[in-house]
């Protein structure tokens, strides 16, 4: 009984664990990865959580002071004795009052707060983004690169079936044999390589999604962005409009300012009002008046330092975050530009060349004017042709993609 009582919890589980996973009919597409990310992304829950915190921490600043009440009871007993003992109350009502100057303070480094928060949500989502579409690209280049050392691999098969027919005939010496079963070897750890490196693709992503998809799943390649830019001033001017990195920096600065400015409020004594009514035996008391605290002893210069120095440490933050982002867009440019001038050169003579030349060789091969070698390097001349070439395709991709998450366009374009 208890074995069918396991057996019944085991298929239970099982069930649940595969309801549980995201299951595709067909191959993932880069929309689907990007809401994934949005719904399961650990990086975006941590931020819309920080931006959650920020929302209410204004609710905080706008709350007005509690009021405060006071009830007592008791006897009394008047000196000398005299027939007026008794029962004595007190009730007293104080509201401490909040100067203008003090809360306005407060609630702009509250809503600067919020400014900073919904931006650094953004950045989070520039970033998780960013990842994802590179994530995405990289499992397609590997996928490209796999392709390309399963094609190289079954040539080289051929012509090593060719030469060892020619070597078992006499026509040409063992050590070609050799040569061309090297190269096939060769190729074939290259393959089994590329295919390792399509599967390590494949779970970088999987981490980036934050849910798991399965031990496989494919992807439907997406189209590759647009090679065109503007100008790297036009790009500057667009960072330090939308970069919300910077945006977060000049709200944490406006945020410090509003606290710098509240403790400069509060030197000034803060009032209350207070109320009371007292009833004794004999007489009953009602007060009304104000209570001031006398700043003798605290000026609060402590605090108006710590303020003036943590607005020092957000202008100097600021500034190093501007410097930063903008390094970073001169980089990704750089980048973008060697890759453009590498797919020139690539597309408008290498790429042809190198297949002239394997042409010639394998010409020269066939009709016995030159040896294995030559057939073989300029294969291999083509191999590492086409590579470099795929390679410096995806790199201009990478590069476009870190533009794009530098100026801020992801969000407008991307946002599920």
């Amino acid at each position: 009984m208890q074995r069918i009582r396991y057996k019944t919890f085991q298929l239970t589980c099982l069930l649940l664990s595969l309801f549980a996973l995201p299951v595709y009919a067909q191959a993932l597409t880069l929309p689907e990865a990007l809401i994934l990310a949005e719904q399961h992304s650990p990086a975006l829950r941590v931020a819309s959580g920080q931006q959650h915190s920020s929302v209410a921490a204004l609710d905080t600043a706008r709350a007005f002071p509690n009021p405060e009440i006071e009830y007592g009871s008791g006897r009394s007993h008047l000196m000398p004795t005299t027939p007026q003992p008794g029962r004595n109350r007190l009730l007293a009502f104080s509201q401490p009052l909040e100067l203008p100057s003090v809360r306005g303070a407060r609630q702009r480094a509250a809503e600067a707060g919020i400014v900073s928060g919904s931006a650094l949500l953004d950045d989070a989502r520039l970033n998780v983004y960013a990842q994802v579409k590179q994530a995405f690209l990289d499992i397609q280049r590997r996928e490209s690169e796999s392709q390309l050392a399963e094609e190289s691999r079954a040539l080289l098969g051929q012509i090593h079936s060719r030469v060892k027919l020619r070597v078992e005939v006499g026509e040409a010496s063992r050590y070609e044999l050799i040569k061309a079963t090297a190269e096939m070897l060769a190729a074939e750890n290259v393959a089994q390589s590329a295919e390792i490196k399509v599967t390590q693709a494949k779970d970088r992503l999987r981490a980036l999604l934050g849910t798991p998809l399965g031990d496989t799943f494919d992807i439907t390649p997406a189209p590759l962005l647009p090679e065109d830019l503007p100008a790297i001033a036009s790009l500057r001017e667009e960072l330090l409009t939308h970069q919300p990195l910077l945006k977060a920096a000049v709200a944490e600065t406006q945020r410090a300012t509003a606290k710098l400015e509240q403790e400069r409020s509060l030197r000034i004594p803060q009032p209350t009002l207070k109320w009371s009514a007292e009833q004794h035996p004999d007489v009953n008391l009602w007060r009304i008046g104000v209570a001031l605290p006398l700043p003798l002893w605290d000026r609060r210069a402590g605090p108006i330092g710590e303020a003036q120095a943590n607005l020092e440490r957000a202008e100097a933050e600021q500034e190093r975050i501007r410097f930063n982002v903008l390094n970073e867009l001169d980089q990704a440019y750089g980048r973008y530009q060697i890759a453009q001038r590498q797919l020139y050169i690539f597309e408008t003579g290498l790429m042809q060349g190198a297949e002239t030349a394997l042409k010639v060789a394998e010409a020269a091969y066939r009709y016995g004017e030159r040896g294995i070698l030559d057939y073989l390097d300029a294969q291999r001349v083509v191999r590492s042709t086409r590579m470099d070439y795929l390679n410096a395709r995806y790199e201009l991709q990478f590069a476009l993609v870190d533009i794009e998450r530098l100026r801020g366009t992801l969000l407008a374009g991307e946002h599920p």
